[in-house]
């Protein structure tokens, strides 16, 4: 049996590292770092005089914010240097998940300084207080509003304007690989948007268009040649469902390596693709 104790500085810690990872995710946009973040915490939370810790939550989301502030300061300069469009790991949504940061917010998350991300994530996303944010960034109250304003200003476009039921999402993404698989592109085009966007995420590790793609002719293009591809190679499908907040894909490649397609669906027509094909960033879906 383990302790369960209040004292007990696991015990405490263990119920609040999924939200801390949530919290670690969607400042970094990587798995991997978000739970090396939340690991470092917890090391730094066994090193605290913990009797003097009267909140343990609001303590721990401070040092998993301020953690991800210097993670994304090294992150920014990486970035400049990637190879290819950068998209952020997919993570697969549990069933009983609300996606709450959906993977085009999250690129919108992108643009911002660190500090206003953490503002918005911390108060407009998980309900934290003005004051608490202040405390876990290191600025004064007036300026937390200031920075989730900016923010919010910024991100606007990429909030959700339509929501689409779950079931008829998942019908979309099953006709899309369908008709992306066997080379139908009567059947691809009359699912896209006129103006749609197609980003593909390779990290110079794998094929990927370099740039992304913009409007369904150039879209369709890309898609005519991957047919050929796919008809000789073929295209596993492992599984349907949300990824970061949209419906989407997982499928096994030719090459052997897994790969995501998530979609972003407004008015029932496709508005983004967004396909993850860097390994890196798939190793935890393995």
């Amino acid at each position: 049996m383990g302790d369960n104790r209040p004292d007990n500085p696991a015990a405490i810690f263990h119920p609040l590292r999924p939200w801390l990872t949530r919290v670690a995710y969607r400042m970094l946009g990587s798995v991997a770092d978000a739970e090396d973040v939340v690991q470092d915490a917890f090391i730094r939370w066994l090193r605290t005089e913990r009797d003097s810790v009267r909140e343990p939550e609001a303590f721990l989301r401070r040092i998993v914010t301020r953690l991800c502030l210097d993670q994304l300061k090294s992150a920014r300069s990486r970035r400049e240097t990637y190879i290819g469009p950068w998209l952020p790991e997919p993570v697969l949504d549990a069933e009983e998940e609300t996606e709450d940061v959906t993977l085009p917010l999250m690129l919108a998350l992108e643009r911002l300084s660190p500090l206003e991300r953490a503002a918005f994530l911390l108060h407009d996303i998980f309900g934290t207080s003005f004051e608490e944010v202040a405390a876990a960034i290191g600025r004064d109250v007036a300026a937390c509003r200031q920075l989730a304003s900016r923010a919010r200003s910024h991100v606007r476009e990429a909030r959700p304007r339509f929501a689409v039921e779950k079931q008829r999402g998942l019908a979309i993404a099953q006709a899309f690989f369908d008709a992306s698989r066997s080379g139908d592109l009567v059947e691809l085009g009359a699912m896209l948007a006129s103006d749609v966007e197609m980003h593909s995420d390779g990290g110079g590790k794998r094929p990927a268009a370099v740039r992304p793609l913009f409007g369904s002719r150039q879209v369709l293009q890309w898609h005519k040649a991957l047919g050929v591809l796919f008809r000789k190679h073929g295209s596993k499908l492992i599984a349907i469902g949300s990824i970061n907040g949209l419906p989407g894909f997982v499928t096994r490649e030719a090459d052997g390596e897994l790969q995501t397609t998530a979609l972003l669906i407004e008015e029932g027509r496709i508005a983004a693709i967004y396909v993850m094909r860097n390994p890196d960033k798939l190793k935890h879906l393995h």
